[in-house]
């Protein structure tokens, strides 16, 4: 085993899932192998089962095992009680806020060593600004701005970490491997559902500057 994820979705299910997420975390590290975890906060599942306050506490306790975190602002405030940003970021493209909310994470549970979004500027459904950005060793790097004609937006979170994860398991240098992560989840938008039909050729040809309008 190399890598193991999880998400907070599952952990939110039941009472017995996020014990299940945990259980299988520690198997993971005694393997020796990465564990990540997307926050994923869902506000009406964790208010089936306690709110905010059960979900900060769960998922802190899911946290403590995590090597590299994906979450947005939202999912730092409401799954982690991250207190959010002094000064309201320009733009939803501009990762400042962000940046600092990682270093209030990192603090609070020093054994991750990557945290990273996506971001996005949604201006029509069919419309969208997309970019990323990761938090990796204390070292911060940025996804360009692409401009993408979405077919179905669910599942580019997720497309973005698939990537992501993708680039950091082949070697990729982390500057590289938040572009493949982007690359991808914008891929992932040109396809009906939230399964991937990108090959890998496409999302490299799509992280080094190409289109994300697929040659079928």
């Amino acid at each position: 085993m190399r890598w193991f994820h999880s998400g907070g979705i599952f952990a939110a299910l039941s009472p017995t899932t996020a014990e299940v997420v945990i259980e299988g975390m520690q198997a993971a590290k005694a393997a020796g192998a990465i564990v990540s975890f997307d926050l994923n906060y869902r506000q009406k599942l964790w208010n089936i089962s306690g709110g905010e306050a059960r979900a900060a506490e769960v998922l802190g306790r899911i946290v403590k095992n995590v090597d590299v975190l994906v979450g947005n602002e939202e999912d730092l405030q409401k799954g982690l009680g991250i207190a959010g940003p002094e000064v309201a970021a320009k733009s939803k493209l501009d990762p400042s806020a962000f940046v600092k909310m990682i270093e209030q994470a990192v603090a609070k549970h020093p054994q991750i060593q990557v945290v990273a979004t996506t971001l996005r500027e949604v201006h029509s459904t069919n419309r969208h600004h997309w970019s990323a950005v990761a938090w990796v060793n204390g070292e911060v790097h940025n996804a360009p701005v692409a401009e993408l004609d979405v077919y179905d937006r669910v599942g580019g979170g997720d497309g973005f970490a698939a990537g992501f994860f993708y680039g950091l398991l082949t070697g990729a240098e982390p500057a590289e491997a938040v572009k493949l992560g982007w690359a991808h989840g914008a891929l992932l938008t040109t396809f009906p559902g939230d399964t991937t039909m990108a090959t890998v050729d496409q999302v490299r040809a799509f992280a080094k500057g190409g289109s994300a309008r697929i040659q079928r």
